[in-house]
């Protein structure tokens, strides 16, 4: 596999200014509120799709949106994020507070779905921990631990996310059972493909009910979600 390539971005959040790192995707594989976290998969029951809200603007939904996906925050909210996701990539670290704190302005009315593109040493294995803590209900949790420690393991130092999981109250020995589950390889097999489908070239893409973030950076994103949210008020 090529060595992945770090661009280096300065993103302007509010007043202050940090820089961060999308990273290029070559498309290989080797709390926002304890009532409003919903880990599991992004299809609510008895819906017909997992795509409530989504525009998708030409494209096959399910491109979009999978069963398979975790969604944070309301299943049957009317604006959905898709967020192309790795979690060794230090724009994604950045940027999820920033999302969190969207999404708690608008509890009931936004989703996040979260779909992976691991493309970094040690990406897959953050992701398998992230889907054994699933099972466990504790995806957030660990979620937020994994990426509080990213700066200890992104260079593939693996113990340190496993200790950041442990700490944040995952039953480590069950998670390292489910590790190479083999759902859980097709589901980051078929995400990446999904991705490549949709032209994603970097972590994190962001797409708000169908809508990509074409002009990236927090202002856009929140004009874009904010956009949705008042459409779907009318």
């Amino acid at each position: 596999m090529n060595r992945k390539v770090l661009v280096p971005m300065t993103l302007t959040l509010g007043a202050a200014a940090f820089v961060a790192g999308i990273f290029l995707f070559d498309g290989s594989v080797g709390n926002v509120g304890a009532s409003n976290v919903v880990a599991g998969n992004a299809t609510a029951p008895g819906a017909s799709a997992a795509t409530s809200g989504l525009k998708a603007q030409g494209l096959p939904s399910e491109t979009l949106v999978r069963d398979h996906s975790p969604v944070i925050g309301p299943r049957n909210a009317p604006v959905t994020i898709v967020e192309f996701f790795d979690p060794s990539c230090e724009a994604c670290r950045a940027f999820y507070p920033e999302v969190k704190q969207i999404m708690a302005r608008y509890p009931n009315e936004v989703r996040l779905v979260v779909r992976y593109a691991p493309n970094h040493p040690g990406s897959e294995e953050a992701v398998r921990i992230l889907e054994a803590a699933r099972p466990q209900n504790m995806y957030v949790p660990v979620l937020e631990a994994v990426l509080a420690q990213q700066p200890q393991w992104h260079d593939g130092n693996m113990e340190s996310a496993w200790s950041a999981a442990a700490a944040a109250g995952l039953n480590v020995e069950r998670a390292r059972a489910a590790l190479n589950a083999p759902a859980v390889t097709a589901n980051m097999q078929q995400d990446i493909a999904d991705g490549q489908a949709l032209g994603v070239k970097g972590t994190p893409t962001y797409f708000v009910n169908g809508t990509p973030l074409i002009e990236f950076g927090l202002p856009q994103l929140e004009a874009l979600i904010r956009a949705e949210v008042e459409a779907r008020r009318r």
